[in-house]
């Protein structure tokens, strides 16, 4: 099993039901994984809003980034891309917001932080990128 606990038919149930992802530290910059997850999101079908100060007002894939979470709202999960020691504001502005469900990214790990989403009724996923699971579980396009 996963370090996040979750099986396969909660990982499909969340790629299936989610409609409004927020990527926090979304990148402009072609190069970085952010900005391939964030396109593999919009050509899935996804709502998707970049979240990143530094990207406020450009064009990402064809969305308009913002500068925080909040403008992200209303939103279903929120895909964290920030180095693990970011991770808790994150998650205490995702509970705030009503997120369904809060996913990091490969190598994004805050047990402290995952217990309070789960603990506000937020399904955590951890060390997992959903352009990697997507496939594994031979999910079509999102519609």
């Amino acid at each position: 099993m996963s370090m996040d606990g979750l099986d396969d038919a909660t990982i499909r149930e969340i790629l299936t039901n989610t409609r409004r992802v927020a990527v926090v530290g979304a990148s402009s910059k072609p190069y970085r994984p952010s900005n391939g997850v964030l396109a593999f999101l919009v050509r899935r079908g996804y709502d998707v809003t970049p979240v990143n100060p530094g990207c406020a007002g450009q064009q990402i894939h064809g969305r308009t980034a913002v500068a925080s979470l909040a403008e992200a709202a209303p939103l279903d999960m929120v895909d964290v891309f920030r180095n693990s020691a970011y991770v808790a504001p994150v998650v205490d502005e995702a509970i705030r917001l009503g997120a369904k469900t809060v996913w990091m990214q490969l190598g994004v790990i805050d047990q402290q932080a995952a217990d309070k989403a789960r603990r506000a009724g937020i399904t955590v996923v951890m060390d997992r990128c959903p352009a990697i699971e997507a496939p594994r579980l031979g999910l079509l396009a999102h519609h």
